[in-house]
This record gives C-alpha cells, sequence and structure tokens, in this order.
C-alpha cells in the first residue's frame, strides 16, 4: 500500500492546524441508527473531496488533512477500474486537469481515458497532484495517486487512531448515470455491492452515508442494505417534494447545491426529519448564511474556513 509523506504531514499539521482548531462546544447527536459514533455531532462538517482548497482533490493527503482540521466527515467519490476495483475519483475518466501521465506526459482532455477500461495499476501510475489546480490556488502540490477507497480507509483509521482524535464519519459519493452503463462503471446493482463490500471489509459500514445524483444507484444501495443512511444530491431541483417521488423515499440526507437552500427548504427538510446538508459552501458569508438558516452541515472544499466559525 502507498503512503503518505510523513514529513509533509508533519509540515501540514503544524501550519494549518495550528488556530484552525473547532470549537469544544459542539454537542453529540446521531446522524441515523447506523451512523452513530461519538463524532456525530449535531452539526456535520464535510471535507469534500478531502480538502480540495488545501490538497490534491480524492488525494490520501486530502483525507488525512482533514482528519488533522477534525471535520466531522470526510467526502469523496468512488468509480470502478476495470479490474472491479473501487477507486476514489471524482471523474470516472483521466482528467487533463488534474493528472499527468508517466513521465509527466499531458493528459489528453475530455473523456477518452477511461477508468473502466484500465486497471488499478494502470490508473495508480499517474500522477495527480503536481498539476496547478485553476480554481485552487492555495492547494498543496505534490506527486500523489488516485488511491483505492480501501487504502482511503486505512489511512484515515490509522491517522485517527496515531492523533488520538474521534472517529470520522464517511460520506461516499456514487458516481452513475444512465447513460454511463457499463461505459464508465456498472450498472447501479453492482456498482452500489462493490462499495459496500469494501465498507464492511474496512469496518466503517456503521459510519458511512452513501449519496448520488442518480437515484439508482440510492434505491440499489437501499434494497442491498436498507440501514445504510442515504444521501440524496441535488444539482438543479423542480421542487423538494418532486425530487422525494422521483427517487420514491425519504432519504436520511438532502444534498442540494448551497444555491437551492431557503428557509421554507430547511423547514421542508426538517418536518420531514431530514437533514439538509448543501455543497459546495467555499465561501465564508455563504457559510454563515448557511448557519443561520439552519442547515445540518456543509460541505466544502475549505474546511480550515469553515472551523474559524461558531458551528
Amino acid at each position: 500500500m502507498k503512503t503518505i509523506n510523513s514529513l509533509f504531514s508533519t509540515l501540514l499539521f503544524s501550519v494549518v492546524f495550528i488556530g484552525c482548531q473547532p470549537s469544544t462546544e459542539h454537542s453529540k447527536s446521531e446522524v441515523s441508527e447506523t451512523a452513530t459514533t461519538s463524532s456525530s455531532r449535531e452539526f456535520d462538517l464535510q471535507g469534500h473531496r478531502g480538502a480540495r482548497g488545501l490538497f490534491p482533490e480524492n488525494s490520501i493527503e486530502g483525507f488525512v488533512g482533514a482528519v488533522e482540521l477534525q471535520v466531522n466527515t470526510v467526502e469523496m467519490d468512488v468509480v470502478i477500474s476495470k479490474d472491479n476495483k473501487v477507486v476514489v475519483s471524482h471523474e470516472p475518466w483521466m482528467s487533463s486537469v488534474i493528472c499527468w501521465g508517466l513521465n509527466d506526459k499531458p493528459v489528453p482532455e475530455g473523456d477518452g481515458i477511461k477508468l473502466y477500461e484500465l486497471t488499478y495499476q494502470q490508473i495508480s501510475n499517474f500522477n495527480c497532484g503536481s498539476q496547478p489546480h485553476p480554481n485552487f490556488p492555495q492547494q498543496a502540490k505534490f506527486a500523489t495517486f488516485k488511491p483505492l477507497l480501501s487504502e482511503v480507509i486505512a489511512e484515515v483509521e490509522a491517522a485517527t487512531a496515531e492523533l488520538e482524535l474521534e472517529s470520522v464519519l464517511y460520506n461516499i459519493e456514487i458516481k452513475s448515470t444512465p447513460e454511463g452503463d457499463g461505459v464508465f462503471h456498472p450498472e447501479p446493482k453492482e456498482f452500489c455491492q462493490l462499495v459496500l463490500d469494501v465498507v464492511r471489509q474496512g469496518d466503517i459500514l456503521n459510519r458511512t452515508i452513501i449519496q448520488s445524483f442518480d437515484v439508482r444507484s440510492l434505491q440499489a444501495m437501499k434494497r442491498l442494505d436498507p440501514a445504510v443512511p442515504l444521501a440524496l444530491l441535488i444539482e438543479e431541483s423542480e421542487s423538494f417534494e418532486a425530487d422525494l417521488a422521483k427517487l420514491g423515499f425519504e432519504p436520511q440526507i438532502y444534498s442540494p447545491n448551497f444555491k437551492l437552500v431557503t428557509a421554507e427548504l430547511v423547514n421542508a427538510c426538517h418536518n420531514k426529519d431530514i437533514r439538509i446538508i448543501p455543497w459546495t459552501v467555499n465561501e465564508e458569508e455563504d457559510m454563515v448564511r448557511l448557519l443561520d438558516l439552519g442547515v445540518d452541515g456543509i460541505i466544502t472544499d475549505y474546511p480550515d474556513v469553515a472551523l474559524t466559525l461558531k458551528l
């Protein structure tokens, strides 16, 4: 297993963590009957793709960095390789924005290099951390790779133990679309089963949330294990009621684009005992607005900014 660079981790801890510790006034509550741990708090601060504003996205270093910042939840995306490995990656292809090929050769733009057509050994040879990101100038740059979900779990669990921190929750997004079946990923039932197997093997089932924009994947996961908390991701919405009708049941969490959040939407969720955790909230003024509206958490690329607020 590839491991994080210990010197880099030490530097991160001393530079980023000091002065950004969260308030000790958090009270604890359950996310659901399944995801109940000592880390479950009334407000759920989730590090988006680890902590994308500070580290290469969906990298082991980013997830460990988010743990050191003491987020409640590490949020990530997963795809499937040719050899049925669960890989942590936002796109089901090799993105030219964040990755370089062998010997630092440029990766072609577009979706030509499909991860579903590569073995994990091939995928792990790409450098997905050294290239400057146009949207995240503060992001640390160093060579890293797309990890397996199992590797992320092992490293995050080791980091929390070493730092004597509370266990974190895992919010895992199934990256599927109807048009992507058989092209970028297996069909939803197989996709979900592969993810569920890794989660069980990693012994984090009671701390896992499964989220997706694809209602088929949430429906498939519910059939596979009804106890797993589910989060419905929403980018555009006709209405809250229409979104739930499309899903066919009430999820534990409703996660809309933060721009869609209103007082009425927060009330509608809470009236159904559904937690509302919007994405991706990066500006302090938006964080404050959402906190004032009473959301149950936020997903952010900058957990360090959020931690300066009283959550």
